[in-house]
């Protein structure tokens, strides 16, 4: 099999990869991140993922390279990462009490052949009072983060339930990518 390369700089799709077994290293390349606001979340996270991945096998032609790129979803309204304090308790407090998604577009090409799909979970959070997201912020854990929380972190204490793939949560869907690889073989 040839080299598989990550498109990515996220520490936790290192950790899932090297988690799912695949023996790969990561390279990044500069993409351009806008995108049209009117497209629906799968959609742009489809094509974000197309972005990097492409940007990076340009420079690896003889690799297999993984791009990804995961948003977090409120009524079809993307939260990225919040920017400061007073961003974060607004996106945690619209959260608040209430289910989103979580999408994630993984885009896997090899120069020919190319796969792309989108891994889409809901997230219920539990009814969070000021005080709980001001403790929240005070980690500095969502600041680096989508919607500003990590499920693999403290922010597994602000969710009550999941359906669907835990992995895509934490940014790569797992099973389904280590799946996608191997009809590269």
């Amino acid at each position: 099999m040839k080299n598989i390369i990550l498109a990515s700089g996220s520490p936790r799709r290192r950790e899932l990869l090297t988690l799912g077994g695949v023996d790969f290293t990561v390279k990044t390349a500069d993409t351009d991140e806008t995108v049209s606001p009117d497209l629906a979340p799968d959609e742009t996270v489809k094509i974000l993922s197309k972005r990097k991945a492409l940007a990076v096998a340009e420079l690896c032609p003889d690799s297999i390279v993984i791009g990804a790129d995961t948003v977090v979803a409120v009524d079809d309204k993307i939260l990225g990462k919040p920017k400061d304090r007073d961003e974060a308790f607004a996106m945690l407090s619209s959260l608040s009490g209430r289910s989103h998604f979580v999408y994630t577009g993984v885009f896997i090409t090899d120069g020919e052949k190319k796969v792309s799909f989108c891994e889409k979970t809901e997230v219920e959070f539990y009814e969070l009072t000021e005080s709980e997201i001001e403790s929240y912020i005070a980690t500095g854990d969502c600041f680096d983060k989508a919607g500003g929380y990590g499920i693999q972190t403290n922010g597994c204490t602000l969710v009550k339930r999941i359906n669907g793939d835990y992995f895509n949560v934490v940014g790569l869907p797992l099973a389904e990518t280590v799946r996608k690889l191997k009809t590269f073989e």
